[in-house]
């Protein structure tokens, strides 16, 4: 057992600075609370009182926290753009390295099929969404952006579950979105796209 506690508080250290590197505050929160937990069994099978208390507490604010995100109500819009707005370019350029990386190669050029509009949360600007009219019933997503502070799903689960009567209303009835990025991937997966092959997904209205 004395074997294994020097590497219960290595892993307990590299968990929080993990923690500290995150962007979104629910990842920050949810890491923390592991690296806090085991910092503190770490300190009580040492003998070390203070360090396992602290770090007990650390874990309930964590858990708090927690509990009021998840409990929060929050209110989502979207804000329609167009191709002359001001403020989308701006935006765009803002945001380039992180699109980038999310979205290798992206380019931006609307036309009279775009579909663009900003996701407000709680009137915040949390993301960007921007597709295109194909085939008449075709929504084919070109960037669905969200801000690395409001990356937990609830975005995602807005804009393809309950604008889903929107769209449908505006006569499409299928969704479709690639890439080249399995973070992407995988977060199409979770809400509900299937994969149709070549980075390819699409879902069903």
């Amino acid at each position: 057992m004395t074997d294994i506690l020097p590497w219960i508080g290595y892993a307990a250290s590299v968990i929080i600075v993990v923690s500290m590197m995150m962007n979104s505050i629910v990842k920050f929160r949810w890491i923390n609370l592991i690296g806090a937990l085991l910092f503190s069994i770490y300190g009580f099978l040492i003998g070390a009182i203070p360090v396992g208390i602290l770090n007990g507490i650390i874990v309930l604010v964590d858990v708090y926290y927690l509990v009021k995100v998840y409990s929060k109500k929050e209110e989502f819009e979207i804000l329609e753009i167009n191709a002359n707005s001001k403020y989308l370019p701006l935006f765009l350029k803002f945001h380039q390295a992180r699109i980038e990386n999310y979205c290798p190669g992206f380019s931006f050029e609307p036309n009279e099929n775009t579909v663009s509009f900003f996701i407000l949360r709680n009137m915040s600007i949390a993301g960007l969404f921007l597709a295109n009219r194909e085939n008449g019933t075709i929504l084919n997503v070109e960037l669905d952006y969200v801000l690395p502070e409001y990356k937990d799903f609830k975005n995602g689960k807005y804009v393809y579950f309950t604008l889903r009567s929107k769209f449908i209303e505006a006569g499409f009835k299928t969704v479709k979105a690639e890439g080249n990025n399995q973070n992407y991937f995988n977060y199409l997966k979770k809400l509900g796209f299937t994969d149709t092959g070549n980075g390819v997904f699409t879902k069903e209205l």
